[in-house]
């Protein structure tokens, strides 16, 4: 069958039309963003909307793609994608990048921020905070901002109803000296294991307890191998936005201030559904018949004051000169703020 010259040439401005469309329409700035979190949960939530937002704020010249659940790999291997500029951003918790940043494992200090969220949040936002986004800049990132990803709380299955309690029991922490001498501060020993033997480890007797946030306590189902928890909120979890510098400098002035402001703006609502995942957990884990108890304001202030001196020491040894100036930074902010 024979297609006549008219017909093609229709065809012909049809697809030429087309492009042109989708060239328009295309984003100037692509972003692959990859995390570990599931699509279900707070930080993804939060992202999704960034996202929304500052497309919308950009005339759609700049495009964040989510990638959740580890679909771009491991935290080490995104982290390294960002680097290596094979991915444009990642969203890494602080206990993931003490291996490519020394100094950001400040945040594993026990007790680092106050209880109260908005004492934190300054902390977060003021010297201290501004001061860890640019100690990656000599690392091969551009961190732009961070959001609070929760509190982790303790749990045993031997009772920690005082700060002598704790004495002999082995608890399961993440492969961080400051974590280890966390517990040895209080007379505990702390065992690192891989996240996936947790279960099986409480559950045998290996160890007795362990440190997690609620949301995590609940979904990995620790409560079945547990009896006790205390609600301490001790160690902060934090999230850290980071970017391929190539990439983030590519980027006018103007759409890098709409990105910072952005992701501090929609900061409050995934903190929000992040306290309201901890409660639902609670509920959970209440119900799984874990007897839950309050950290007392003076178990407080003496583990905090048991456990800093050592955990700082650990994390000047590691961090050096420059970890010195970001404790000077904290303990002066800390002492204004917390009064």
């Amino acid at each position: 069958m024979k297609i006549s010259k008219r017909i093609v040439s229709i065809v012909m401005a049809m697809c030429m039309l087309l492009g042109g469309v989708i060239s328009a329409n295309a984003a100037k700035y692509e972003a692959r963003i990859g995390h570990l979190e599931s699509a279900q949960q707070p930080r993804n939530i939060g992202l999704l909307k960034v996202a929304k937002l500052v497309k919308e704020r950009t005339n759609g010249d700049v495009e964040f793609k989510i990638f959740p659940s580890s679909q771009l790999g491991n935290q080490r291997q995104m982290n390294e994608g960002v680097q290596f500029g094979t991915i444009e951003g990642t969203v890494s918790p602080a206990a993931f990048l003490g291996g490519f940043n020394p100094a950001v494992s400040i945040m594993d200090l026990p007790f680092l921020l106050p209880t109260d969220r908005a004492q934190a949040q300054e902390i977060r936002q003021g010297a201290l905070g501004k001061a860890l986004l640019k100690s990656f800049d000599s690392r091969g990132f551009k961190a732009v901002a961070t959001w609070p990803d929760g509190r982790k709380n303790f749990t045993s299955n031997k009772p920690l109803t005082t700060v002598e309690s704790y004495k002999g029991q082995r608890f399961r922490v993440m492969d961080s000296k400051i974590l280890i001498e966390q517990f040895a501060a209080i007379g505990a020993s702390a065992i690192a294991l891989p996240f996936g033997e947790l279960y099986t480890s409480l559950q045998n007797g290996v160890i007795d307890g362990e440190e997690n946030p609620l949301d995590t306590i609940a979904s990995m189902k620790f409560y079945e191998v547990q009896k006790y928890l205390v609600l301490s909120e001790h160690g902060a979890m934090e999230d850290f936005f980071l970017f391929n510098p190539a990439w983030w400098n590519s980027l006018p002035e103007n759409y890098q201030k709409i990105i910072v402001d952005t992701l501090m703006e929609v900061m409050p609502s995934v903190e929000a559904n992040k306290e309201q995942a901890q409660k639902d957990a609670l509920v959970v884990i209440k119900k799984a018949g874990v007897k839950v108890s309050p950290l007392s304001d003076a178990d407080r202030e003496t583990m905090r004051n048991l456990m800093y001196p050592k955990t700082k020491a650990a994390y000047l040894e590691r961090a050096g000169s420059e970890g010195e100036e970001l404790i000077k930074l904290y303990e002066s902010e800390y002492k204004r703020i917390v009064k």
